[in-house]
């Protein structure tokens, strides 16, 4: 490709290592960087790289990597001190970090070498000053000035994180990542420590903003306009905080202020001549350590594509295309980890044990099965301690038991795994009446091995229904149908059963799914009911605003099917308070706009859905659990989000509730959920170690080690499987199975298929265990 030069706006590690890779390929071509900052300027301390991320270093420029690898400590261990003091360690990580200042020498020294024009001590005010280059690129750091000025053609976003951080140094050379958590009057400050040589660490301390103002640092932030100053007061008081861990050693600034660390997304990566990289187009979370990692990989990217594209408008797009999937990945894994430390008190009444495996486990790119891999030791001591800790388990069992196959018990009921088969509507009843289909549905997931299999929502009255092919239990035909399907897994298999019940409200009179989701019944209509007169979609009917008289016979009604579902024998109870339903509408202020005492504040907006929680617990056996779906956001400002969860889970755990099943939106067509792997899970977290209460958590658990990730690190104790259990109604077997389990109940029937693997009975697990699978 033809072209007159490439100037580069930035001379970070990212915009020196570009310009190095562009020379390399093409020694002729003109490539200029202009850096604000003078050559000696190297504001930081160090920088630390995965093993994976230098190996890319080591094929794009064998010189420079040469270089940086006789600079580099390398260690394998990740420490982590609990506030209560105790230290465990992980191994098999491997890291290697370097002073900022020396990789900064390395790249320019290289750069120079190459014939790369630098220029430091540079302000670059405008785009516009590089009309003699083909390419600009802003290498210009998480403030670009080039992306503010092209804001309306990229359309950026700039979240900045809750928690308040500093970044310092000190001369003492820690010997592997430390994480230490302090326990103060004012709360839990913590710091996040690596070294990056024979000179030092770095030590960057971080809190949430109450702790920050209590401790008083709000009082001693330095005045931005006087860079190169650090704010010498934080200094001394978090050299004070972890006073026993330096032994001695200062702290020392560069540049050192209480920052927020902002997490930036741009929608479109470049315009006309100019393309973005590193900070300036997206940043992740220092905690997960990657941003220099990011710079320097599109770097690596663009260079390869502005030497072989025809053009710089195609270097642009491909290297848009090929690196946006990585670098938002990345960006979910820094969000979840970032999340994990904004939420961090929340976990410090956790054993060391688990709070460490949360630690590790925060941002979901290290996992159980993982951290099995990198360190055997270390993870048969987590083990050992799941086996002997205090989660829910009737009866002790082995460190040799894997996780999702511990039992779990709640009031009078005793599951023998953890894995519950989700409610998934099948629109095949008639006139609510469960037939053939539901008996399979569910008999067959049960035989498959779940602890629980829930039935879809099954409505309280025939108006409460979705469509008119949905369960109900108002009468005493539906009851003797579920009957068959309740005694069938009861005679047949180890699993429990649990009824779902709930009200469709403003979502009902509408098509089977499979017909469109959502969408209003041709012919056949029947009067809706929500909280006010707010339709679900635009096409949708507008529901009628309940009566004070609406309410009372819906609650009735809500008792009326508790009552029938505990003569039929299910084991459990669920309440749907999610989704958009009746109940869930009663919520979220996007659909419940009443003036009386049903709406308004989130006071008001729960008392209609706790009415009928204690309505129904009281109805209900005293031996027998309750359980309440509910939507832990709207995914919509303005709606109802996780805070009011946690209050409206500690509201009905007052009341009698033993489990939240925690999903999210589908209360209004307006959200934008953030889906990913687990992404539901964060909510089922905060409100079990929140508020105190037993979670189920659903949505995009999928594996084995996603089930073993949740349990270990105490996000929820139960896991709900919707689509593995789809194609799969035998996936608990097959975990047993894959895990090489013999501990877990096979059906006699199928034992002959197992050949060698036929159960072992466990001498220590209750009769309850061992129910006939035969009649």
């Amino acid at each position: 490709m033809s072209r007159s030069g490439v100037a580069i706006v930035g001379g970070g590690p990212a915009g020196l290592y570009l310009s190095i890779l562009l020379r390399m390929s093409q020694p002729d071509l003109e490539v200029t960087v202009f850096e604000r900052n003078s050559s000696q300027d190297a504001y930081g301390f160090g920088v630390v790289f995965s093993d994976e991320t230098i190996d890319h270093f080591e094929k794009a420029d064998p010189e420079s990597y040469e270089a940086m690898a006789r600079a580099f400590r390398r260690w394998g261990e990740i420490k982590v001190r609990h506030p209560e003091g105790r230290e465990l360690v992980s191994g098999g990580h491997g890291f290697s970090a370097i002073s900022r200042r020396t990789l900064l020498e390395i790249l320019t020294d290289r750069a120079k070498g190459l014939g790369v024009d630098l220029h430091f001590s540079t302000e670059v005010s405008d785009s516009g000053d590089f009309r003699w280059a083909d390419v600009v690129v802003a290498a210009d750091g998480a403030n670009s000035l080039l992306r503010r000025q092209l804001a309306s053609h990229l359309r950026p976003s700039v979240e900045p994180a809750r928690n308040k951080y500093i970044w310092f140094g000190t001369p003492k050379v820690f010997d592997e990542f430390n994480f230490i958590f302090e326990d103060t009057a004012a709360g839990m400050v913590w710091a996040h420590i690596y070294p990056y040589g024979d000179e030092g660490s770095t030590f960057i301390v971080e809190m949430p903003p109450e702790t920050w103002a209590a401790l008083g640092f709000d009082a001693t932030v330095a005045d931005e306009s006087t860079t190169g100053l650090s704010d010498e007061r934080a200094l001394r008081g978090c050299e004070e905080i972890f006073a026993a861990h330096l032994e001695g050693s200062p702290l020392r600034g560069n540049n050192s202020r209480w920052l927020q660390f902002p997490t930036v997304a741009c929608e479109r990566w470049h315009h006309g001549n100019v393309v973005l990289m590193g900070d300036a187009v997206h940043t992740a979370h220092f905690s997960v350590g990657s941003g220099t990692k990011l710079a320097m990989e599109d770097a690596i990217a663009l260079a390869r594509l502005l030497v072989s594209e025809p053009d710089h408008e195609t270097a642009f797009e491909q290297y848009e295309e090929n690196r946006r999937p990585e670098v938002e990945s990345l960006q979910r894994a820094a969000r979840a980890s970032r999340s994990w430390f904004e939420g961090a008190d929340r976990y410090r009444g956790m054993p060391p044990e688990q709070f460490v495996f949360s630690m590790l486990t925060r941002s979901q790119r290290i996992t159980y099965d993982n951290l099995r891999l990198r360190d055997p030791v270390y993870m048969a001591a987590v083990d050992s301690w799941y086996a002997s800790s205090e989660h829910r388990s009737p009866y002790p069992v082995g460190p040799e038991v894997p996780p999702m196959f511990h039992p779990f018990v709640m009031r009078g009921m005793v599951l023998p795994n953890r894995i519950v088969v989700s409610p998934m509507d099948q629109y095949s009843a008639s006139d609510g009446v469960p037939n053939e289909w539901h008996l399979v549905h569910l008999g067959s997931r049960a035989v498959g091995g779940a602890g629980l299999v829930m039935t879809e929502m099954t409505c309280v009255s025939p108006e409460g229904r979705i469509s008119p092919g949905c369960t109900g239990l108002w009468n005493e035909d539906q009851a003797a149908a579920f009957a068959r399907i309740v005694d069938f897994v009861h005679d047949h298999t180890s699993s429990r059963i649990g009824l779902q019940i709930g009200h469709s409200g403003r979502k009902g009179s509408t098509k089977f799914m499979w017909e469109g989701d959502s969408d209003p019944l041709d012919v056949g209509n029947w009067e809706i009911m929500a909280p006010s007169p707010i339709r679900y979609r635009p096409d949708s009917q507008v529901p009628r605003e309940m009566t004070d008289t609406d309410m009372d016979r819906v609650r009735d009604e809500h008792v009326v099917s508790a009552r029938l579902g505990a003569g039929v024998g299910f084991d459990m109870l669920e309440l749907h308070f999610a989704h958009g339903y009746l109940l869930s509408s009663f919520l979220t202020p996007l659909a419940n706009q009443r003036g009386d005492r049903y709406g308004g504040s989130l006071e008001n907006r729960m008392r209609y859905p706790l009415e009928v929680f204690a309505a129904v617990r009281e109805a209900w056996p005293d031996d027998r659990p309750i359980s309440v779906r509910i939507s832990a956001t709207d995914w919509v400002d303005g709606g109802f989000d996780g805070d009011d969860a946690v209050v409206f889970a500690q509201a009905l755990k007052e009341l009698g509730c033993d489990l939240i099943d925690v999903s999210t939106g589908q209360t209004t067509i307006e959200a934008a959920p953030e889906y990913g792997r687990l992404y539901q899970t964060p909510y089922s977290d905060r409100i079990r170690n929140e508020v105190g209460i037993a979670t189920m958590t659903v949505g995009a658990v999928s594996s084995i080690d996603d089930v073993h990730n949740i349990l270990v690190a105490g996000r929820a104790d139960l896991c709900l499987l919707a689509r593995p259990h789809i194609v799969d109604p035998y996936w608990t077997l097959n975990a047993a199975i894959d895990l090489a389990y013999t501990g877990h109940a096979f059906p006699d029937q199928y034992l002959a298929g197992l050949g060698s693997r036929r159960r072992e009975q466990d001498p220590i697990a209750p009769d309850v265990f061992r129910r006939p699978n035969r009649p």
